[in-house]
């Protein structure tokens, strides 16, 4: 009996361990994105960034030697530019470490009991900044291309 539920295991991770990475980094890429162009999304009214918006960072966020204005102008920029990165697979690595300290920014100053949430954003970058984008990428490309 012991022996059937030792093989049934092995056969479970030998199925587990052929999960391609490619998939996996798909997968992290376009999540990871989501999160954050939806909270980009939240801060614009039309093509504009919302008074709301400014009105948070100047009431709530409480950003250390940045001004509210400009450090709502910076969020909601990077909310929209590194996903859309991350969404293609274009400098990826970069685009990750951006956004890891744009998440390291916000447990630190403004959500410091968030940090389940964050630590799940943390390991998305952290993977993709250590194994990159994958194969369904720009960046593999361009690798594949200059190699």
């Amino acid at each position: 009996m012991l022996d059937a539920i030792l093989g049934l295991v092995e056969r479970c991770h030998g199925v587990m361990a052929r999960i391609p990475y490619a998939l996996l980094a798909l997968i992290t890429r376009l999540s990871i994105a989501a999160v954050f162009w939806q909270s980009g999304q939240t801060k614009l009214d039309g093509w504009h960034i919302s008074d709301s918006a400014i009105e948070l960072f100047r009431n709530e966020y409480h950003l250390p030697l940045v001004d509210p204005t400009t450090a709502a102008y910076l969020a909601t920029t990077a909310e929209h530019f590194f996903p859309v990165l991350l969404v293609v697979g274009f400098a990826t690595r970069f685009a990750s470490l951006a956004l890891l300290f744009m998440t390291l920014i916000i447990e630190v100053f403004v959500y410091p009991d968030a940090w389940p949430t964050h630590g799940t954003w943390a390991a998305c970058f952290l993977i993709l900044m250590t194994r990159g984008a994958g194969v369904v990428s720009v960046d593999h490309l361009i690798a594949k291309r200059f190699k």
